[in-house]
């Protein structure tokens, strides 16, 4: 047997006993299809021939892996799924782990675009007054730890070569000036500043942050964000669904972009319409 086989085979045995884990071999075999005795020889360091293609499939698809991947033809590995609870951090400045993890996924991120739908406003754009109001009332988050995430990432912003698109629905932006939902109990001059700070960085960080927004009536997303092609993180509740496997962020990457093809409105074009909901929201004061 020459070497590159051998590595092939070493590899395969190292790679599957590595997706097998916890589970057991009993269970993994059953889950494949294969026999525990079929398992226990492609296992055995005294193998010399790798599986039949049919084998190789059903452990693929077991391992929720790619046949390349298990041969060692491919550095992507199985999907994984991590779930991250939102918890209050110990002290009043310290952030909290999920902060922490998300400041360093955009750092880890590099140059490449980083696509971001948030819950409500973009964190970067927000003044400190509207972030204490949406925490105020929190169980998991302080103030001081949300104000800090969104400085950093104001800051990755401001940062030559960063590439940072956002999508929202126009909806939120209109409600938010006119006071509705949650911003019916913010002081209207704060919702005032908040506007003049989105104008102003607006101005400051493009074209390296981008904003599209588009109509609410017509499509729908929750909150998430795709670092690069390698990390996806979906919001829900005080839980972070942290997903590495391609397949799945190619996925969210491709319902992304067809928010921005949906766009009603473009970056270049944000300002001015926030200027135009500053002007009306004036009149009111």
């Amino acid at each position: 047997m020459n070497d590159e086989r051998a590595d092939m085979l070493r590899v395969f045995r190292v790679r599957l006993e590595q997706v097998i884990g916890t589970r057991g071999r009993g269970a993994f075999a059953k889950e494949a299809g294969l026999d525990r005795t079929t398992l226990s020889q492609l296992l055995s360091d005294t193998n010399r021939r790798l599986p039949r293609a049919e084998t190789l499939v059903a452990l693929a698809h077991a391992t929720n892996a790619s046949v390349d991947w298990l041969l060692g033809l491919s550095g992507e590995g199985p999907v994984r799924t991590e779930v991250r609870r939102e918890e209050m951090a110990v002290t009043r400045t310290a952030l909290s782990e999920v902060d922490e993890a998300l400041i360093r996924w955009y750092q880890d991120a590099g140059a490449s675009k980083v696509r971001y739908v948030p819950s409500t406003l973009p964190d970067l754009l927000k003044t400190s007054s509207v972030i204490r109001h949406e925490v105020a009332r929190s169980e998991t988050t302080r103030p001081e730890q949300k104000i800090e995430t969104a400085a950093a990432r104001l800051e990755m912003a401001r940062t030559t070569g960063s590439d940072l698109e956002c999508c929202n629905s126009i909806q939120a932006i209109e409600g938010f000036a006119r006071g509705e939902d949650i911003w019916a109990t913010l002081d209207p001059r704060r919702r005032l500043e908040q506007l003049d700070r989105i104008i102003e960085l607006l101005d400051e960080v493009y074209p390296r942050f981008r904003w599209y927004l588009y109509d609410g009536r017509q499509r729908y997303a929750g909150a998430m964000t795709m670092f690069g092609l390698e990390r996806a993180v979906l919001y829900v509740g005080q839980l972070y669904f942290v997903l590495s496997g391609r397949e799945h962020v190619l996925a969210l990457i491709e319902l992304f972009d067809d928010l921005v093809r949906a766009a009603v409105t473009q970056p270049p074009d944000v300002p001015k319409l926030v200027r135009r909901l500053r002007t009306e929201l004036a009149a009111t004061l």
